[in-house]
Parts: C-alpha cells; structure tokens; sequence
C-alpha cells in the first residue's frame, strides 16, 4: 500500500479543521490519478456502494453524472471530490476509516479511471473508540 496521506491537510493531521476524524483519506498515488481525471473531465465524485461486480468498487464520475439522494451518506472529500456511499453500506462500515488508493488493474466499466491499466480500490482500518465517539453523528445523512 503507498503511504497514506490526506487530501487536503498534511500527513500529521488525521482530522478535520474542527477536529473529528475524517471517514476518508487518500494515498498518493489515487491523489495524483484524481489529478489527472479531473485535468481530463473537470470536477469529480465518487460513490462507494455495496454490492457485485463494478458496485464494489470506488467508482468516480464528474460532477453531476452521478445523482446522489436520500439513499446516500456524504462521507467528505479527498482532493476536492466528495466522496459518498449508500446508505446500507455506510451502516456496514462506518466504524471503518476509508483509504481510497490505486493498483493496477481495470477500473469499473463506467468509472473514469477504466482504461488506463489502473483503478481505485478501498483500504480501510477501523477507527479507534476514541475515534467513534468523536464521529457519532458527523456525517451529512
């Protein structure tokens, strides 16, 4: 795995600027393929849904070609992309700190990194109990 470093801070501050922990983070390498799908396509998002095949995966999408609603969890962003996920799988996994990150591979069929020998693939740790107190109830739900 490349090390792990937030989107938006520097790599000594696992929180956010009020103090919770985030829910996700980024390594390098999908910062700088963030980087060059947003050079390509404009802003980006990502969903992070539940389920078979390309649903298990971190999919990315530009701004406004994905419709999020009210069967979806804002977890936050990494560089700039909001990053969301269903409902359901937030309810799974939101004990679980998400390091989304890049290895070689083909991406989801409508994810923008397919094509590119290269894909998005979530790593996570759980958060600690300290952690989960600070987060009850930090998510856009």
């Amino acid at each position: 795995m490349s090390d792990v470093i937030l989107s938006d801070r520097n790599t000594a501050d696992q929180a956010g600027v009020d103090g919770t922990p985030l829910r996700v983070t980024a390594t390098p390498a999908a910062l700088a393929l963030i980087e060059e799908l947003r050079a390509e396509h404009g802003p980006v998002m990502f969903h992070q849904s539940g389920g078979c095949c390309d649903g298990s995966s971190p999919m990315c999408f530009p701004v406004g070609e994905f419709l999020t609603g009210e069967s979806d969890v804002h977890l936050g962003q990494v560089a700039g992309a909001d990053f969301w996920i269903s409902r359901p799988q937030f309810e799974v996994w939101k004990h679980t700190h998400l390091i989304l990150d890049v290895v070689p591979g083909r991406g989801g069929m409508f994810s923008l990194e397919n094509g590119r020998d290269k894909r998005f693939l979530i790593r996570s740790r759980l958060f600690t109990e300290a952690e989960n107190n600070a987060l009850s109830g930090a998510c856009r739900i």
